[in-house]
C-alpha cells in the first residue's frame, strides 16, 4: 500500500512540474550578451540587438538565466539584462483591429516576425502597440508573454 501512495505521489509531483507555465521575459537594453555558460568568465555566444525582444527562460544558476529564443538560439545572460515585460513575435502576418472583434476597423497588417509589446489580454485578443500603431491583435500564433 505504501509503495502505491509513494508511486502516485511522485506521479503526480512530475506531472505538476511537467505542466509549469513556460517563463517568458524581455531584453531590457539594446545590446545583450548571450553567454556559453552561467558566469562573466564564460565567452560571449552571441549578443542580441533589439531591446524588449522576448525570450523563454529554460534554467537557472545563480544570477543568470538559460534562456531559449524564437529560432531555438539558446544560452546564459545575466539578469540585470531582463526584464518582465511582456513582448511577443508574430509568427505568421496579422491585421491590428481598433477593438477585440474581426468586425471593427483594421488599423494595421502587422507583418510576420514583428514584435508587438503587450499591454493587456482578455481570452482570445490582447492590446497590443508597436513603434507606430495600437491596437488589438488575436492571441493566435504569438511567441512570447501574453499574461
Amino acid at each position: 500500500m505504501f509503495k502505491k501512495i509513494l508511486i502516485i505521489f511522485f506521479s503526480l509531483l512530475f506531472f505538476s512540474v511537467a505542466t509549469a507555465e513556460d517563463i517568458f521575459l524581455s531584453l531590457k537594453k539594446n545590446k545583450v550578451n548571450v553567454r556559453y555558460g552561467p558566469s562573466f568568465e564564460f565567452p560571449i555566444k552571441y549578443v542580441y540587438k533589439k531591446i524588449d525582444f522576448p525570450i523563454k527562460q529554460i534554467d537557472k544558476k545563480e544570477n543568470f538565466r538559460r534562456i531559449i529564443d524564437i529560432k531555438n538560439n539558446s544560452g546564459w545572460i545575466h539578469v540585470s539584462q531582463l526584464k518582465k515585460i511582456n513582448s511577443v513575435i508574430t509568427l505568421e502576418n496579422k491585421i491590428m483591429f481598433k477593438k477585440p472583434t474581426v468586425f471593427s476597423k483594421p488599423i494595421a497588417k502587422i507583418e510576420k516576425g514583428r514584435l508587438l509589446i503587450i499591454q493587456n489580454c482578455d481570452k482570445e485578443w490582447c492590446k497590443a502597440k508597436t513603434n507606430n500603431f495600437k491596437g488589438w491583435i488575436n492571441k493566435e500564433n504569438l511567441w512570447g508573454a501574453i499574461n
